[in-house]
């Protein structure tokens, strides 16, 4: 039996969205999150989420440690793995689905039009944009489950349920699933 994987990037230091996202991670039975960088600060170029509150962020996680792996996103620091109790400073992390590698990672470095190396029909998981999206290229098939907190270019706080190999984009304030994405059909959902 395969692993169920909650999927999600960008809490930017949210309590409230991040309250939502280990909602969203009971109510689904997942195994695993994760989360793929951007968890504690909100960065530069954006506003400041809802409830920023990155203390109180680093205790909800933290109570879900022994169940969270993570990927660095490009607002995570040396400072904030000194306070949170999983890593957080892998640039990627690789791993199987059926047949498919996985090659999780923020975004930043590696992304649809920077892929790393990859066969077609391996899945490169990455965040980052804020927008979630399902990419078919050349090289791989590329999934962004959007941001938890800071939803860009009209989409909605979301995060992805890994299932049997299915991807469900999951709206985390409504529980709707609302996209969905089954490998060996590129780019069609």
């Amino acid at each position: 039996m395969s692993l169920k994987y909650l999927i999600a990037s960008d809490i930017h230091g949210s309590a409230y969205y991040c309250g939502l996202l280990l909602r969203a991670f009971e109510e689904t039975r997942a195994d695993r999150l994760l989360l793929l960088g951007d968890l504690l600060y909100h960065g530069p170029r954006n506003d400041l989420p809802r409830e920023y509150d990155p203390k109180r962020v680093i205790g909800m996680l933290s109570d879900a440690a022994d169940r969270i792996f993570c990927v660095r996103g490009n607002c995570d620091t040396e400072v904030d793995q000194m306070v949170l109790p999983f890593p957080i400073m892998a640039d990627y992390a690789v791993f199987t689905c059926g047949s498919r590698l996985m090659y999780a990672t923020h975004g930043h470095i590696f992304h649809p039009d920077n892929p790393p190396p990859l066969q077609p029909e391996d899945i490169l998981l990455f965040g980052h944009t804020h927008v979630p999206e399902v990419r078919a290229g050349s090289r791989c098939v590329c999934v962004n489950p959007g941001s938890v907190s800071i939803p860009k270019e009209g989409s909605r706080p979301s995060c992805i349920l890994l299932e049997n190999g299915i991807f469900r984009w999951r709206d985390i304030v409504t529980g709707e699933f609302y996209r969905q994405y089954v490998p060996g059909t590129p780019g069609k959902e």
